[in-house]
């Protein structure tokens, strides 16, 4: 029996498939690079933008045309809208929610799928237990480690908690297990992750707690975490970044907006004064580290004085990245009953200015690197026969290397880099003896 795993969108979705592509393949499935021919195609899907729903439906036509006989299964933020179900009636054969993944091949036989099955595979088990699932990682230095799933938060915009349901965390004894496991096996780079980390809590142990037991693991390794909501970034996590080595010099927060009433429309539970005083905090007490961000430009109801708030509020934080999103109206959230009435038009020029704001800020904050020595985590070969990875501070290098130097002996280890150019979102160097 074969199957062929699509991935679509965040983070999360790719630990999802890690977890599901252990699950098939410790029952006797094998791996395809191709939905061709294969018994069962499973796509963990995003519903954050209408282009990548737009994605799924695409994929979904072209895995029918060419292989009709495949069990189509969708998992992800899709898996439990009634309006997507209504449009693949007939093409899919299950909508199945991830934390149903141990209860697959029972659901597929319930939809007339008969596909093989063992019987330790038909039960039921709760988002908590999906979690412990060991994972078949997809790299054998950098791993992704969640620590929850499903979100609490409801932001107006957003599909997670209805896609994902409510909170969940996994016990930390858990976490830290799966983290020793990984750093035995010689992981560089562990980055735990949840729809928002700072909430997590299991039994006494709160995201600070966690994160101090996981930075004091013995080992030469690095530490990430995503993503972080500004409402719970508290004054104690800061001083535990600034005091750990291991912990990198990189913070994702997500601020949406510089307007205060687009940010109470949000449901953002915070104000555009105490996210600067937050970014402000951060950078004084681990000064150098490197700050990205997420905003929606085009929100319902956005003015053009309103954006200007966002402009000012980029200006004055100089983030080293951004991920500017047009605002997409997404089916159940609270913004889908908003009047989008902002012109695509429109949000096309919000996003152009911030992003030129962002190439600013971005090359200025690069420009520290220019004739330094940094550490870089190798991460693979580039197209010009150079090498690429990424620093702490989350920065992409691109390298030069003598032709002695084998790709096996450096790929997946850290390296000392001299950075000789630097450029918008990017920098390049020569290896270093």
């Amino acid at each position: 029996m074969q199957y062929h795993l699509i991935t679509i969108g965040c983070q999360m979705n790719k630990a999802d498939s890690e977890r599901i592509a252990s699950f098939l393949e410790k029952r006797g499935y094998v791996a395809s690079s191709s939905w061709l021919g294969v018994d069962l195609v499973v796509l963990t899907t995003c519903g954050v933008r209408q282009s990548a729903e737009d994605r799924v439906y695409g994929l979904v036509n072209r895995i029918r045309q060419g292989n009709p006989k495949a069990a189509v299964v969708i998992t992800g933020c899709l898996a439990r809208r009634e309006d997507v179900k209504r449009r693949l009636r007939g093409k899919v054969d299950l909508f199945m929610p991830i934390n149903e993944l141990p209860n697959i091949f029972a659901l597929l036989k319930d939809s007339h799928r008969q596909l093989s099955l063992s019987t330790d595979a038909v039960r039921e088990l709760s988002g908590e237990k999906y979690l412990t699932i060991i994972p078949k990682y997809q790299s054998t230095f950098t791993a992704y480690i969640p620590i929850g799933n499903g979100c609490n938060n409801f932001c107006s915009y957003c599909v997670v908690p209805y896609a994902r349901g409510r909170e969940v965390y996994r016990p930390a004894a858990d976490v830290i297990k799966e983290a020793k496991a990984l750093l035995k096996r010689g992981y560089k780079e562990i980055i735990l992750i949840a729809q928002n980390v700072n909430s997590y809590r299991s039994g006494r142990t709160n995201f600070l707690q966690l994160l101090s037991k996981l930075a004091a693991l013995p080992g030469n390794f690095w530490l990430r975490f995503s993503s972080s909501h500004p409402k719970d970034l508290s004054p104690e996590l800061i001083k535990v970044l600034a005091s750990s080595d291991k912990i990198c010099h990189h913070l994702h927060v997500a601020v949406q907006s510089g307007d205060d009433e687009i940010l109470k429309a949000m449901n953002r539970h915070y104000t555009a004064a105490h996210f600067s005083s937050l970014i402000k905090k951060i950078r004084k007490a681990k000064p150098g580290i490197a700050l990205t961000t997420d905003v929606i430009v085009g929100f319902p109801g956005e003015t053009k004085k309103q954006f200007q708030n966002s402009v000012k509020l980029f200006k004055n934080l100089q983030f080293d990245m951004a991920y500017i999103a047009q605002y997409s109206p997404r089916p159940g959230t609270a913004s889908w009953y908003m009047k989008d009435n902002v012109s695509r038009e429109e949000k096309h020029r919000r996003e152009q200015i911030l992003t030129e704001i962002l190439r600013k800020s971005g090359k200025k904050a690069n420009r520290a690197y220019w004739r330094r020595t940094v550490i870089v985590l190798v991460e693979g070969k580039n197209r010009r026969g150079g090498y690429y990875g990424k620093t702490s501070s989350f920065k992409t290098v691109s390298f030069t290397a003598p032709s002695e130097v084998r790709p096996e002996d450096i790929i997946g280890n850290f390296v000392s880099v001299k950075i000789q150019k630097v450029q918008d979102f990017g920098l390049e160097g020569v290896l270093k003896k």
